[in-house]
C-alpha cells in the first residue's frame, strides 16, 4: 500500500528542508571551528530540524531531510562532504526512528539527541575510514563520542524547549480543512 503525503505535509517538509539547509549553511560558513574541539566538529543545528521532522512527520520525511542535507553538502562542499553527510545522516535517522518509539517511556529528546549525535559521528567515522582505507581513524572516535555528548545535550535541550510549541502549531495547522 502506497502512502501519500498530503499537500500540507509536503509544504511543511519543504519549509523544514529549507530551514535545515539554512542552518547547515550558517553553521558551516559563518560559524568558525570551535577551539579545543575536534577539527570540523560542529554543533549540528540542522539535526534539530531532522529530529523535529521525524517526530512530527514520520520516518520517510526525516530520511528525505537527511538526504537533502547530504545533497546540499555534495553540491556546496564536494563529494567527500556529501558522502560524510549521507553516511552520518542516514545512520542517525535510522537510530532516530527506533528511538522515537521509546520517547515518553524511557527517553526524552535529550537522550534521543545524544544517541543520534553519536550515531551521526559514527557514520561519518566509518565513511572516513572507508574513504581512506584505514581503521586508524577509529582512535578519533573517543573524541567524537565526547563531542556527541556535548552537542547532543545542547540540541536535546533546544528540542525539549521547541517541540511542545511546534507540536501544537503543526497540529493546529493540519487539523484545519485539507488543502
Amino acid at each position: 500500500m502506497k502512502r501519500h503525503f498530503s499537500t500540507k505535509t509536503v509544504a511543511l517538509l519543504g519549509v523544514f528542508g529549507a530551514l535545515a539547509l539554512v542552518l547547515s549553511f550558517l553553521e558551516n560558513v559563518l560559524l568558525p571551528d570551535l577551539p579545543l574541539l575536534p577539527p570540523g566538529a560542529k554543533l549540528g543545528l540542522s539535526n534539530i530540524v531532522t529530529t523535529v521532522v521525524g517526530a512530527l512527520l514520520g520516518a520517510p520525511a526525516a530520511f528525505a531531510v537527511a538526504l537533502l542535507k547530504a545533497l546540499f553538502a555534495f553540491v556546496t562542499r564536494g563529494v567527500t562532504a556529501g558522502l560524510m553527510s549521507f553516511s552520518g545522516g542516514m545512520l542517525s535517522v535510522a537510530g532516530l526512528v527506533l528511538l522515537l518509539r521509546l520517547r515518553g517511556h524511557c527517553l526524552t529528546f535529550l537522550g534521543i539527541s545524544v544517541v543520534c549525535a553519536a550515531l551521526h559521528n559514527l557514520g561519518q567515522l566509518l565513511c572516513a575510514s572507508a574513504l581512506t582505507g584505514t581503521l586508524s581513524l577509529v582512535n578519533y572516535g573517543k573524541y567524537l563520542l565526547l563531542f556527541s555528548l556535548i552537542t547532543g545535550t545542547l540540541t536535546g535541550i533546544m528540542l525539549n524547549l521547541v517541540m511542545p510549541v511546534l507540536t501544537r502549531s503543526i497540529s493546529n495547522l493540519t487539523s484545519k480543512t485539507n488543502v
